[in-house]
């Protein structure tokens, strides 16, 4: 299978691309799995992807448009900030492997366009076994266990499960583990 690459949203020419992504696909781990069209033109018209804290990307294999990955929190790095993502894969790209390479790539992306950024953090619901795995299987390690924090539509809120990669762990391609164990009671 090819490597992912991360192509940035081009503001002038992506809007409708990315209204149809939002529209024609369904999101089941997110605060809401389905993106209406009067929300997709809103976060588009109101610079949602590509403003000061924010930066859209379309994930690509081959020449196929297969998610798009979205920076946030991007104007707290000069101050030391950890920027948070949010990764869509279309329907039918999910379930094909893609996960661990997309988040290799994005994590490459992150590191090599941020040199002074020593972090990098993503979460998912405590029920999006895959996309845990994805994280675990990419070096990313498992930072904090947040419960009943995720609000579900249409249900009890579950875990919001947060995971971290450090730039020297990326560098060298190791995992620094959390001492949980640090402050006996």
């Amino acid at each position: 299978m090819p490597e992912p690459s991360i192509v940035a949203f081009d503001p002038e020419a992506d809007g409708e691309a990315i209204v149809a992504f939002l529209t024609r696909n369904t999101f089941p781990f997110h605060g809401g799995p389905v993106v209406s069209e009067e929300t997709a033109r809103a976060r588009v018209r109101d610079a949602h992807y590509w403003s000061e804290g924010r930066a859209g990307h379309w994930v690509v294999v081959d020449t196929e448009r297969v998610g798009i990955a979205v920076l946030e929190d991007l104007d707290d790095i000069p101050g030391g900030g950890t920027p948070l993502f949010d990764l869509r894969l279309a329907d039918r790209y999910r379930g094909r492997a893609l996960g661990e390479p997309v988040l290799r790539a994005l994590t490459t992306h992150v590191f090599e366009t941020y040199p002074d950024l020593r972090r990098f953090e993503g979460e998912t619901r405590e029920d999006n076994l895959a996309m845990r795995k994805v994280f675990l299987r990419s070096g990313w390690v498992k930072e904090a266990h947040y419960r009943e924090a995720w609000p579900v539509e249409n249900g009890e809120p579950v875990a919001s499960i947060a995971y971290g990669m450090l730039r020297r762990d990326w560098e060298a391609g190791t995992t620094t583990p959390v001492p949980w164990d640090d402050l006996p009671a």
